[in-house]
């Protein structure tokens, strides 16, 4: 009678026991999480430390100037903005053309922190948004991922993510760009769906909605989410997966995710009417006529269920047949069939070479090379095959989910650059993944090793009965005491049986281990390499978070063997155009400066980075690439007042105006066919030296980088591409030298005025009435009054 005491005794022990460790796994998750938030916001203030509190890149610019806007006037002033600073004569609508979630989220942080007497200005909130998303989208990845394959390699993936260089990029202190808000969102809308798909809870549904809702707020890669969750669902399917769950998780998602969709402004019709969004309806239309085939499985016989089945596929074959049709009508008139040139940009990567060359020109948007994979993304590349094979092990709805998540984003980032920030999230999650298991592998065998398979077996004895008196305990707290008193012989008699038959098991589950288990050294040479590996991850991180990806392009940095220099002639020019011009002047450049000139120097632009309208930078492209007068007329005609350009030569940047210039040609003369891009190269090369094509040496932009160069080394070298320059002494006839900044990167011409008419007018009839008079014998009319 004492045995069965002292083990009904252990029982609330044993389950004490399990409850502190839980209690204390919990504990120890969250403060790990707090200290990856940290890590995720710190890493990313080196811009801040090593320059200072400022906004970088370009489009970052156009950002804070709107939540500026929004700050000052309030929502509704927002919303119905006209900016007749931007695209002049054109104009553009703000409210109805931007992703509003990051300036949205942005002034909503400003009017928090006011609200509370926590006096911050607008762009030191803009500096920051970025990093304390950055955290946000840290624990989001930890959510999605122990939804996956649990704490263990929620926890790893998160740590990766928050330093992984590929989102460093694009989230350090200081920019502020749509990104900063859009990976958060993008990873979390992927949890609140995985997490639907495993409980089967509409309230989850609901929030998967709204996040989504946020999502296309932020950016446009919403098309993303739109496109890969419906691939997921047919996969479900076609596999063999359906199951409830997986239709409480997508249905609500289309249908109230679209109706959200559409009430941004800057997306609207466009969630029902282009083809990037047709995938989620046929795949609601698919789910629906599965959900119905399986509805009437269950109450019909096997016989009536086969005529039900044909019926019910005729009819869906025929609705999807009617839909398609629709579908294809709507977007037949559209040369481009319904799609964005982006999105045909991924899914044919030559088709903006051939037909948008405005894409093309843009350098994230070129496809990666092999060395920025290891920049971007370091050791993960190496972890993540073996993170897909662990999600086979065993295979689950989620995991798949992950699977078709880094299969497409490894192709779209191979296409595009700058999706590599889509690959990051996956590639941190897989190698989570994959670094958790060989840490439970390798630790285990370290374990099995020392304790010995005999002590194995015992303590899995001691938690299979620990579990076992779990089960009592929990039988003893629910029935009732006369119930229990009643039934104790026949419980007793059961458990012996259960141990009977756990002993088996335990001993198979024993040799189990011990198959598994690897050498001892084998386990512990491997961890430190996993250790090692993580450490080379971290130094990599740091340093592309310090030096690579830190500097702000508004602020040039370069260092020699007389120290560091500092360029700063991009606020210098800036600063002249806003003390030293009228409030109406017209500044053109190329489109790449449009955003820094009006946030800047408040000055109206032609063409900025919105590239909404071709024709209109086409028409800058044509106006740069021909001659002198010909460029005067294009640009007074458009009441240009201020030409910039920037110039690289003097100082080695690469990123100027003369290297960007065949893109101004192409773009050109895909409007205007008689710009021709062979007009400028000297036997299929770009050259500016004296084999240069007369049209090139001619042409503005040329004229206006190369103007005066010479005279600062006496040859006119250029050292970005290493050579003489061709025509080194000439004279603008139109245009004058209104400013140059102190490294000459930037250059400001003012264009002359027009001659007077009349005084044209007096001197051609002079030059006749001259004419006339030198040969009296033939005309014999008098010399007549000009000005009549």
């Amino acid at each position: 009678m004492a045995a069965p005491e002292t083990s009904t005794a252990a029982v609330p022990t044993l389950y004490t026991n399990n409850t502190l460790r839980n209690a204390f796994g919990g504990v120890l998750s969250f403060f790990i999480l707090l200290l990856i938030g940290v890590m995720a916001f710190s890493i990313r203030l080196f811009s801040v430390i090593k320059y200072e509190s400022v906004i970088h890149e370009f489009d970052p610019y156009f950002n804070y100037r709107v939540t500026q806007f929004l700050a000052k006037n309030g929502i509704y002033e927002f919303w119905n903005w006209f900016d007749d600073r931007t695209w002049y004569p054109l104009g553009r609508v703000i409210g109805g053309t931007v992703y509003p979630g990051l300036t949205l989220t942005a002034g909503t942080i400003w009017w928090l922190l006011n609200s509370l007497n926590i006096p911050l200005s607008v762009e030191t909130v803009c500096v920051f948004t970025a990093p304390i998303f950055s955290a946000f989208a840290s624990w989001a990845t930890y959510l999605l991922t122990k939804e996956v394959k649990g704490t263990g390699a929620g926890l790893t993936a998160a740590a990766l993510l928050a330093m992984v260089p590929s989102y460093i990029s694009r989230s350090v202190a200081g920019s502020y760009d749509n990104e900063a808000v859009a990976i958060f969102a993008l990873i979390f809308t992927f949890y609140l769906y995985i997490k639907t798909l495993n409980t089967g809870s509409l309230f989850y549904a609901t929030l998967n909605s709204i996040a989504y809702f946020y999502m296309v707020c932020s950016w446009g890669g919403y098309t993303f989410i739109i496109n890969l969750i419906p691939m997921h669902v047919l996969l479900c399917i076609v596999t063999g997966r359906f199951s409830s769950r997986l239709y409480i998780a997508y249905a609500p998602l289309v249908v109230l995710g679209t109706l959200l969709a559409a009430l941004v402004p800057v997306v609207g019709f466009n969630a029902v009417m282009t083809s990037e969004h047709f995938a989620s309806f046929l795949v609601f239309i698919i789910i629906h006529v599965v959900a119905f085939v399986y509805y009437i499985k269950g109450i019909l016989s096997p016989k009536m269920f086969k005529v039900a089945v044909t019926l019910v596929v005729s009819v869906g074959l025929a609705v999807c047949c009617a839909v398609i049709a629709v579908l294809i009508a709507l977007v037949a008139s559209s040369p481009t069939k319904g799609w964005s040139g982006r999105s045909l940009s991924l899914l044919d990567p030559t088709y903006a070479s051939k037909y948008i060359p405005i894409i093309a020109s843009v350098s994230e948007h070129q496809p990666p090379t092999w060395p920025s994979y290891f920049m971007d993304i370091n050791v993960l590349a190496f972890l993540v095959p073996a993170g897909i094979i662990a999600c086979f092990l065993p295979l689950s709805d989620a995991s798949s989910f992950v699977v078709l998540y880094i299969a497409t984003s490894v192709y779209f980032s191979g296409v595009m650059v700058r999706l590599m920030l889509v690959l990051a999230p996956a590639a941190c999650i897989t190698s989570g993944i994959a670094l958790s298991q060989a840490f439970d592998v390798f630790t285990g065998s370290i374990k099995f090793q020392l304790t010995g398979a005999s002590s194995n077996t015992e303590v899995d004895a001691a938690e299979t009965s620990s579990s076992t008196a779990e089960s009592q305990t929990d039988a003893v707290k629910t029935e009732k005491p006369e119930e229990t008193a009643k039934n104790r012989p026949s419980r007793k008699s059961k458990k012996k049986e259960r141990e009977h038959g756990e002993k088996p098991s335990t001993e198979a589950k024993a040799e189990k281990k011990r198959l598994l288990a690897l050498p001892l050294e084998s386990s512990v040479i491997s961890l430190l390499l996993l250790v090692l590996l993580g450490a080379f991850y971290v130094v990599h991180c740091v340093w592309a978070a310090a030096e690579a990806y830190s500097a702000p392009s508004i602020v040039l940095t370069s260092r020699s063997h007389d120290g560091l220099h500092v360029f700063d002639d991009f606020r210098e020019a800036y600063a002249w155009l806003r003390h030293n011009t009228d409030v109406d002047d017209k500044v053109a450049s190329w489109w790449d400066y449009g955003y820094q000139t009006t946030a800047m120097a408040n000055r109206t632009v032609i063409v900025d980075n919105n590239t909404w309208n071709n024709t209109h930078i086409a028409t800058v492209g044509t106006a740069m690439s021909s001659p002198e007068r010909a460029a005067w007329e294009i640009f007074h005609s458009l009441d240009v007042k201020y030409v910039l350009v920037v110039f690289g030569g003097l100082v080695g940047y690469p990123s100027d105006d003369i290297n960007k210039f065949l893109w101004m040609v192409r773009i050109g003369g895909g409007v205007f066919p008689h710009i021709k891009e062979p007009d400028y190269l000297r036997d299929g090369q770009y050259r500016i030296d004296s084999q240069a094509t007369p049209t090139m040496l001619n042409c503005l932009m040329y004229k206006l980088s190369y103007y005066r160069f010479v005279e600062t080394d006496g040859k006119g070298f250029d050292r970005v591409r290493q050579t003489e320059i061709g025509k080194k002494y000439f004279k603008l006839t139109h245009f004058e030298e209104a400013f140059t900044t102190h490294h000459w990167m930037v250059r400001i011409y003012k264009l002359k005025p027009p001659k007077n008419r009349i005084r044209g007018k007096t001197k051609k009839s002079k030059s006749k009435t001259s004419s006339t008079t030198s040969s009296p014998k033939r005309s014999g009319t008098k010399k007549k009054n000009p000005w009549q």
